[in-house]
């Protein structure tokens, strides 16, 4: 009887042991995978999946995205899933930009799968890869810049409230919405969008191999759909994500059905504060001036 009872102990000390070994062991997992999501020890040849979704703001996240995906060397070829009415002229044109080194740099091909909607500063993202893939009845094109702003002057006066510049140039203030825009500096701000739309129209030339004539003709913010915009070259072929992928590991080599590994998005303990206190204050908004926007606008 002593014996039996002097051998249980070690039995239960060795199972409370495995429990915790097992508990730290997948605590430990849990934490790699929240903090460390990118991590990947498998070597088989993957398509990488990016999706740039909603208006184009900042570059900063995709950039990150593309460039983790060059330097995996089980990452073969990457699929840009564009849903985007476009934003911003300079995040679009950083994205490009950065899609145009990972090909030239890494080597890599880059595939688009257009949307629902794929235009003006996501079409612009488009021309860097090496195909074009969209659905029959994706809204693409949209090749041309917007500038919006308003003029509050009637309504000011209205309510008795007079708007007052102190400014060092007479350029300063211009696209003020305190008072009436004059020819000049109308002119001024044509020339500049000017200026930026030839960037976009040399862009898609570049990437589709086609004559700015060509691109110059069809560059006046009209949309297209899918099959538009096949028959007049500005995207390869019609198919949807799953074909965009297929394609993609059919060009880098991939044998069999491709495994795509997609970026899970990194633990943030700042972004998860800004979302509650952003939750219990209204956002304001003190943006103001002359902003361009390669953006589908209706």
């Amino acid at each position: 009887m002593l014996d039996e009872k002097t051998q249980r102990p070690p039995k239960r000390g060795i199972v409370r042991r495995a429990l915790w070994a097992l508990g730290i062991g997948l605590g430990l997992l849990f934490l790699v995978s929240l903090f460390f999501p990118d991590l990947d020890f498998s070597m088989e040849d993957r398509v990488g999946l990016i999706r740039i979704e909603g208006v184009i703001v900042d570059a900063q996240s995709t950039i990150s995205e593309l460039k983790r995906f060059a330097d995996n060397p089980s990452v073969k070829a990457i699929v840009l899933r564009i849903d985007s009415p476009g934003g911003g002229v300079v995040p679009s044109q950083e994205i490009h930009d950065a899609v145009q080194r990972v090909r030239s740099k890494s080597n890599k091909t880059v595939i688009t799968s257009m949307g629902t909607v794929a235009a003006s500063g996501g079409y612009y993202i488009a021309v860097a890869t090496d195909r074009i893939m969209a659905n029959s009845g994706t809204l693409t094109g949209s090749i041309g810049v917007i500038m919006e702003m308003a003029n509050v002057e009637g309504l000011l006066k209205k309510i008795g409230v007079e708007g007052v510049v102190i400014k060092s140039g007479k350029f300063k203030d211009v696209g003020s919405p305190l008072r009436k825009m004059s020819d000049e500096e109308q002119a001024l701000l044509q020339s500049v969008m000017d200026d930026v739309h030839q960037q976009f129209i040399e862009a898609v030339a570049e990437g589709r191999g086609l004559d700015v004539a060509v691109v110059q003709a069809l560059a006046d913010g009209r949309i297209f759909t899918g099959r538009q915009a096949k028959a007049s070259k500005l995207v390869d072929e019609l198919g949807d994500l799953e074909a965009a992928i297929q394609l993609a590991a059919d060009v880098a080599g991939i044998e069999g059905e491709p495994k795509v590994l997609e970026p899970r998005r990194r633990f943030s303990f700042r972004e998860l504060i800004e979302s509650r206190i952003s939750g219990l204050f209204p956002k304001l908004d003190f943006n103001s001036g002359v902003g361009l926007k390669y953006l589908m606008a209706f």
